[in-house]
């Protein structure tokens, strides 16, 4: 058995691992790699054949796990990909928004070279079309939590709840090589515990390898605040003591639904006055229909909120915007408001509008709940730069900059310590650490060296025979 971390190597996006057993090939996760010194098209670039692998195992949703499946099946892979049921939908969904804005970059690299250069056979192109999202989605063959599915005659998989996202899982393998059985779990991305609306993730199976994401390594989330007390405190001083607007940039999958059902916690027990909520998202209104579809995935809070006071996503001055008109008329709102918009590190998305309009107000407040990748606008924000690049103009930053990690939902150093811990020391050899920046990797490594893990933090593109 050989694994090979082809991406999310000592960096945090592109997640991509080769598992081979007997020349049987299986991908787990094919992400997009959209670190600051990578072009998207060089994505393109895979490694290995496309053609070759046999099947793509798909841990959740996320662009960073799952946005470079169509370039695979557009260079030749004709496998099936497996997921769960909502990871399915989800992804449907984030993989269309992805031509979208390929398009629209491809666009605008074709007007400014139009401009500047005139033709240039090198202008960026898509990476793929809407026809290869069809076809990718095609493939997908769905599978519940915890119900071993069998490979082929020699491995089996499992999908085991992860919490972090809706549909999202950790995939253990078992394998018979030779008469020898081995076992090998991808933990995707670990969520954390009292999440709203998703469930903690759950107690793993005993693995001889581990590959662990390690995005929090050496980082402790916030304690003492819940995530309403948080909220409170940033929308009581944007909102009814300054009389101004916030601003919160947050993915439209997951995050918002989060985001909005504790804003539906606050507002019905009248914590706070009545405030206009915007949730400013095409992509953010059909993610919440499947999260409604999916309600049985939701954790057992939300469902008794569901039973007593009704949809958990729906509430009294909550309004969903549905097009580009209803867009600018929310910009056009000038009394005290929410706006909620995607995506959260601001690469892209209505969020660029919301702050094109009102990163030089004095009366906004930009409230982070999530992780800004290095080289993104909202890392450049949350850095403390005065002046930033928006939609081709240099604007001073007059707004509020702030940030909290009571949403974030990725678990943190201990969470991830835990996954180690529920697993025995004399089965587990090794534990791989991928999805994290270098210090992250590094502390998270020492804290497993110390109680006595083995831990290889890997080389992109270095194998490893199991």
């Amino acid at each position: 058995m050989k694994l090979t971390i082809h991406g999310a190597a000592r960096q945090v996006t592109g997640s991509m691992h080769l598992l081979e057993v007997d020349q049987y090939k299986i991908l787990i996760d094919c992400g997009l790699d959209y670190e600051k010194d990578r072009s998207i098209q060089s994505n393109e670039n895979f490694p290995f054949d496309p053609a070759e692998i046999d099947v793509v195992v798909l841990t959740h949703a996320h662009i960073d796990h799952s946005g470079n499946l169509p370039t695979l099946v557009r260079l030749g892979f004709e496998g099936q990909i497996l997921c769960t049921p909502a990871t399915a939908d989800l992804t449907e969904l984030l993989l269309l928004d992805s031509v979208n804005i390929f398009m629209n970059k491809a666009q605008k690299s074709q007007k400014h070279n139009r401009k500047r250069r005139g033709y240039n056979q090198n202008q960026q192109q898509p990476l793929y079309l809407q026809k290869h999202v069809m076809d990718t989605v095609e493939r997908f063959v769905t599978i519940g939590f915890d119900r071993p599915f069998r490979i082929n005659g020699n491995i089996e998989l499992t999908f085991i709840h992860m919490g972090h996202l809706l549909g999202a899982a950790a995939a253990v393998f078992n394998i018979n090589e030779h008469g020898e059985e081995k076992t090998i779990a991808f933990t995707g991305d670990v969520g954390r515990k009292g999440y709203p609306v998703l469930n903690d993730p759950a107690e793993l199976p005993p693995v001889d390898y581990l590959v662990c994401e390690s995005t929090y390594g050496g980082r402790h989330h916030t304690k003492g605040k819940t995530v309403e007390e948080a909220l409170i405190e940033t929308i009581e001083q944007a909102c009814i003591k300054e009389s101004g607007r916030l601003i919160i940039p947050a993915f439209s999958i997951g995050r918002t639904q989060s985001l909005v059902y504790s804003l539906n916690k606050i507002f019905s027990q009248g914590l706070l006055p009545p405030v206009k909520v915007f949730v400013d998202s095409p992509m953010a209104v059909s993610a919440t229909e499947i999260f409604r579809k999916h309600h049985s995935l939701v954790n057992e809070e939300a469902r008794e909120f569901y039973q007593k006071q009704g949809d958990e996503f729906e509430f009294d001055n909550l309004v969903y915007t549905q097009n580009l008109k209803d867009s600018r008329q929310v910009s056009n709102y000038f009394e005290p408001c929410i706006i909620i918009s995607s995506a959260g590190m601001l690469e892209g998305g209505r969020i660029q509008d919301h702050l094109y309009n009102n990163i030089q107000n004095y009366y906004c407040t930009i409230l982070f709940i999530g992780y800004c990748a290095k080289g993104t606008l909202g890392n450049r924000l949350l850095r403390g730069d005065p002046i930033v690049r928006i939609k081709d103009r240099e604007l001073s930053v007059y707004a509020t900059i702030k940030q909290t990690d009571v949403l974030s939902a990725h678990g943190d150093h201990e969470d991830l310590m835990n996954i180690a811990r529920q697993q025995d020391k004399s089965k587990l050899k090794n534990i791989f650490l991928v999805h994290g920046e270098d210090t992250s990797m590094q502390a998270f490594a020492e804290g497993l060296e110390e109680e006595g893990y083995t831990v290889t933090i890997p080389e992109k593109e270095v194998s490893y025979i199991l």
